[in-house]
């Protein structure tokens, strides 16, 4: 079955083929580095890491870019307010989100380009532009004559109207049209800025991604990504921007947006309180958790994120890594194999629906904790490991999955109180052993008992 993948820019299901069946490229907006991630941010860094990994099954290179974007206006504010350099908040939030993002079992793309490093390259593509009559310079900014780019609105599928009417559109005198997006704009201390024959200045949000694109992976990519708030001002004037530049050779062939993420059925906002920072939750959940909810829904379709949602995709990691321990204890150690089944390769490859190949990963586990023999086991825990490799969960052992992460000391100390708490049951001391038991609940430790040995894992949150 081949590769099919939603394309925002048709409006349709598509067989995948891509430019150069030797060498695939996927470009993805990554953050503006001023902030800690918030949940919503997360969901494309999980969505895209699946697609990078399918691809990666199907094709002998896939070159995965995902930027930083480390000069923005909110970086200024963040800046300002803080009183430090604006190089000390785009580092400290950078790392934080490379951390944030490595704990949901997000790798990192094969390319991370930070806009500040192409700076020189950005200039070059704006003069083209003036050279070509799609921009303009006027009062020290350099504007795309939205005009000029007769294809201008195709992603979106807006006219000019309802495209001035649902974005924030700055009014200023000195634009021929007032959707006409700013590629340069002058730039006062303490704001960073750069030498252009503009003028002291820096880059428009818009322009970086393109130049980034360009820069490594070509004038024209196979996929582009992002969340589906990019589709439009972002993502229309990347298109009108690079096809311009680029002597009407298109930007991307397939243009892939996940949907937004609502708290409890309603939009995150600052003002509702209710922003869900990736950072936070980690303090209270384990990453694989936050990585199975936000899989649990198609990418395309809106995700709710609620307590209950997490606590179900906590119940259902502790069931399947049960199962591969009790499995393990009777028949392992076990070993992936080297690819998954068709079933969960055929749900991933039509359009990530992920809902699909969640159902068959937890068939597969159901199959592993029914086995009653190695053979039966060894099979449908291979398939298993297999495509929980590629989906990234299962990625712990049983051991440290119910430890919760307790290092050695605390370990030991909760085996030596559960072997005095059965010494004392076998001895039919149950105060004693109701005593350790609540000891134990304190601490944070749920216990197991069952076929006469006592299981633990620490309570979540």
């Amino acid at each position: 079955m081949s590769i099919r993948l939603y394309n925002t820019l048709a409006r349709e299901k598509q067989d995948f083929v891509p430019q150069n069946p030797q060498r695939v490229t996927m470009y993805v907006c990554g953050p503006t580095v001023y902030n800690y991630a918030h949940i919503g941010n997360a969901r494309p860094a999980v969505i895209f890491d699946l697609l990078h990994r399918l691809l990666s099954l199907h094709y002998p290179e896939v070159v995965y870019a995902r930027n930083i974007t480390d000069v923005d206006d909110k970086i200024n504010e963040a800046a300002a307010k803080q009183g430090v350099p604006i190089s000390e908040i785009s580092s400290k939030y950078a790392d934080a989100y490379h951390e944030d993002m490595a704990a949901i079992g997000s790798r990192l793309p094969d390319i991370e380009p930070r806009a500040t490093d192409h700076i020189a390259q950005m200039i070059k593509m704006i003069q083209r532009l003036i050279d070509s009559g799609h921009a303009y310079a006027a009062e020290g900014h350099v504007l795309f004559d939205i005009g000029s780019f007769g294809k201008y609105g195709a992603l979106s599928r807006r006219d000019a109207r309802e495209m001035l009417a649902g974005s924030r559109v700055e009014v200023a005198p000195f634009k021929r049209n007032p959707g006409d997006f700013v590629l340069w704009k002058p730039s006062e201390d303490p704001q960073p800025g750069w030498d252009s024959p503009w003028g002291w200045g820096r880059p428009g949000w818009h322009l970086e991604c393109s130049v980034m694109a360009e820069t490594h992976l070509g004038e024209t990519i196979d996929i582009h990504g992002g969340g589906q708030d990019l589709i439009f001002p972002h993502h229309e004037n990347e298109i009108a921007q690079s096809v311009c530049s680029h002597g009407g050779s298109p930007f991307a062939k397939y243009w892939l947006h996940n949907g937004f993420v609502t708290v409890e059925k309603r939009k995150m906002s600052k003002s509702l309180g209710n922003t869900l920072v990736v950072h936070e939750l980690l303090k209270e959940h384990r990453g694989e958790t936050l990585r199975y909810l936000l899989l649990s829904a198609h990418y395309r379709q809106p995700l709710d994120w609620s307590e209950s949602e997490l606590e179900r995709a906590q119940r259902t990691l502790d069931r399947l890594y049960g199962v591969l321990r009790t499995a393990t204890d009777r028949y392992g150690p076990f070993e992936a194999d080297e690819h998954p089944g068709e079933a969960f390769l055929d749900a991933l490859r039509d359009d990530l629906n992920t809902p699909v190949a969640l159902a068959e990963f937890n068939r597969l586990a159901k199959i592993l904790a029914n086995a009653d023999n190695a053979g039966d086991a060894r099979r449908a825990a291979g398939e298993l490991l297999a495509a929980a490799e590629l989906i990234g969960l299962l990625q712990s052992t049983p051991e440290v999955w119910f430890s919760g992460g307790a290092n050695d000391d605390e370990a030991a100390e909760i085996e030596a109180l559960i072997e005095k708490r059965n010494t004392a049951r076998a001895e039919r001391d149950f105060a004693t052993a109701d005593t350790i038991r609540d000891q134990l609940t304190a601490m944070g430790v749920v216990l197991e008992d069952a076929g006469g040995v006592t299981r633990w894992r620490r309570k979540e949150g």
